[in-house]
């Protein structure tokens, strides 16, 4: 298994990998949205690859702190495919991205992860994050 940066020719199995975890994300979208994560130097995506097969993806921020000397790091979209969970491939992709926040500075990781996401947490956890206060949330599009 190798883990790389994605490319856009990455799309069609990032989007794959998206409906699994609920997102109907058209391959158009992921390939507009990784342009803007390459074009952004405070943002990634890994994939891990066996056999030019893409198993798993995970996006993620480096954001800066004002108050605090380290920043930190959070992961926005994190899925390993049903058919390849249990292989520690999200253990190595949440691996490279520990070591590339640390990299740039970063003294901790964050994720939100909704709550019926039952499995996420108990691997999250097994990773060393720990539960953190309140995480409120404004939406800016209206119903």
């Amino acid at each position: 298994m190798q883990i790389r940066a994605a490319t856009l020719e990455d799309s069609p199995a990032i989007a794959r990998l998206l409906t699994v975890l609920g997102y109907l994300s058209s391959t158009d979208c992921v390939t507009f949205k990784i342009q803007q994560f390459l074009a952004h130097p405070d943002a990634q995506v890994l994939v891990a690859v066996e056999t030019d097969q893409v198993l798993g993806f995970v996006a993620f921020n480096f954001i800066p702190q004002l108050g605090l000397v380290g920043d930190f790091c959070r992961i926005s979209y994190f899925c390993v495919d049903e058919t390849a969970q249990g292989r520690g491939i999200g253990t190595a992709l949440e691996k490279s991205v520990s070591a590339l926040a640390k990299d740039r500075g970063c003294d901790r990781m964050e994720v939100h992860c909704h709550s019926r996401r039952k499995l996420a947490h108990q691997f999250y956890y097994r990773q060393g994050y720990t539960e953190s206060p309140k995480y409120l949330v404004k939406s800016l599009v209206q119903p």
